[in-house]
């Protein structure tokens, strides 16, 4: 055998060597939900995140290294929702409310939006109104729709269409206002407000 087969054969053992040596480098590790700083605004309506109560949302998009962040869960929806973000999404973020005050939401609470369960229409607000109450586990869930009111669903069951059936809600004036993720919805589907 000559010098150049036996060296090929080297390099090339050498090579399945690194490749195997080569610490594993998961999904999990590359998009984990990060701390929400006092400066972060939402992506969707721009507020400040930490002054609005209820759960937050996270989102990473493919090829772009900057996380989304949304000052509620239903404003990730919102933005989520709209076609053109659903193939680009890698990570969905919620934070689990069973685990963390609902004024004040710990960045250690944070769980994988799509096996969330959530609570939508209770009487707990967040930002601009109606919330998306999520939770890690469905039967906490149940006692919160039990304490507070709302309708149970899984991930796959929010919809445009759902978050479009309140596109006005009552601010603290009693005046009916729209949100940013009402906006968003109607925008989408050319309702807006008269509709």
């Amino acid at each position: 055998m000559t010098i150049k087969p036996l060296l090929s054969v080297a390099l090339l053992l050498l090579t399945i060597l690194l490749v195997s040596c080569a610490p594993e480098v998961t999904e999990s590790q590359l998009q984990q939900a990060v701390a929400i700083e006092s400066s972060d605004q939402c992506h969707l309506c721009g507020m400040m995140i930490l002054e609005q109560p209820g759960p937050k949302g996270e989102m990473f998009s493919k090829n772009d290294p900057q996380v989304k962040k949304f000052c509620s869960a239903r404003e990730l929806f919102a933005f989520y929702l709209q076609p053109e973000n659903q193939h680009r999404m890698e990570a969905l973020y919620v934070h689990d409310m069973a685990v963390t005050p609902w004024d004040a939401p710990d960045d250690d609470a944070f769980i994988d939006a799509r096996t969330a369960h959530y609570v939508y229409g209770s009487e707990k607000q967040a930002s601009m109104g109606l919330s998306l109450a999520s939770f890690s586990d469905r039967a906490a869930a149940q006692a919160f729709v039990e304490r507070y009111g709302g309708e149970l669903l899984s991930f796959d069951q929010i919809s445009l269409e759902l978050l479009q059936k309140s596109n006005m809600s009552m601010n603290a004036d009693g005046m009916a206002s729209m949100t940013s993720a009402d906006a968003m919805v109607g925008a989408m589907d050319g309702s807006g407000m008269g509709h």
